[in-house]
């Protein structure tokens, strides 16, 4: 789908703040949206917008420096550019676009919202009153002390896993029994291995021209995809991001 084709929506009210929505699939098994925040701008939560709720989700950071926090633990996490984070259902989670650039993130969401995960599952959670943005238990003892986190999960460069599928390097960023999301590395003119998933699967591409051969029932169809939105430097190889609500086969 190309960016101009894609669903806008903005979500939220005047008290938990106001983010736009760009929405690039929504299947009976899985959602992925891009969401944006202007320099500065934050998304916190209201009695009739709550951030918790029932489904796996995954955020990568496209543009813009993302500061990600559970208002009911009081966890923190800077996420730059390239970087992940993760966390389960269950979760309260604010947002925060930090620094003088605006924000962009993709979302991955499992199971889809349809099913009862989003809105009408946090209704069921008890309201989330006060606030917290930080973690005293580890003052006087950091970094020597070890910190115990509890809900979400930062991941970086060098928490991926690899995996090589032909000539593509492929860098697991979280895989649930819901929702699974990489990144998939090419070389110029270089191809990946053929392969397929039980789930549904979603490429977006983030950097370069990337060139996508897909069989299904039968027929051949071929997809040309540019980014819409940089995230590395040009002298980077073309990379994408895919999920899939299954566990990848073991090879």
């Amino acid at each position: 789908m190309a960016h101009r084709d894609v669903t806008r929506h903005i979500w939220g009210d005047p008290e938990a703040g106001n983010v736009a929505d760009w929405i690039y699939a929504s299947t009976d098994k899985i959602r992925t949206l891009v969401f944006g925040l202007a320099p500065g701008g934050r998304f916190t939560h209201s009695d009739s917008f709550r951030t918790i709720f029932g489904a796996d989700e995954v955020y990568v950071v496209l543009r813009g420096r993302m500061v990600i926090a559970n208002p009911e633990t009081g966890e923190v996490d800077l996420i730059e550019p390239g970087e992940a984070v993760a966390f389960e259902p269950d979760t309260w989670h604010h947002m925060f676009a930090h620094g003088a650039d605006d924000l962009r993130v993709i979302e991955f969401f499992a199971p889809l919202p349809s099913t009862g995960t989003s809105g009408p599952y946090s209704r069921t959670k008890a309201y989330l009153d006060r606030n917290r943005y930080e973690d005293d238990v580890l003052l006087g003892h950091w970094p020597q002390g070890d910190r115990e986190r509890t809900t979400m999960v930062p991941v970086r460069r060098p928490d991926l896993a690899y995996r090589l599928s032909g000539s593509a390097l492929i860098g697991l960023i979280s895989s649930t029994d819901q929702l699974t999301v990489a990144t998939l590395s090419l070389s110029p003119g270089a191809a990946s291995a053929q392969q397929g998933h039980g789930g549904d699967e979603i490429i977006f591409g983030t950097d370069g021209v990337t060139h996508v051969w897909a069989r299904y029932g039968g027929a051949s169809y071929v997809f040309d995809m540019a980014p819409t939105t940089r995230a590395t430097s040009r002298s980077d190889p073309p990379t994408s991001i895919g999920t899939s609500p299954r566990r990848p086969p073991r090879r």
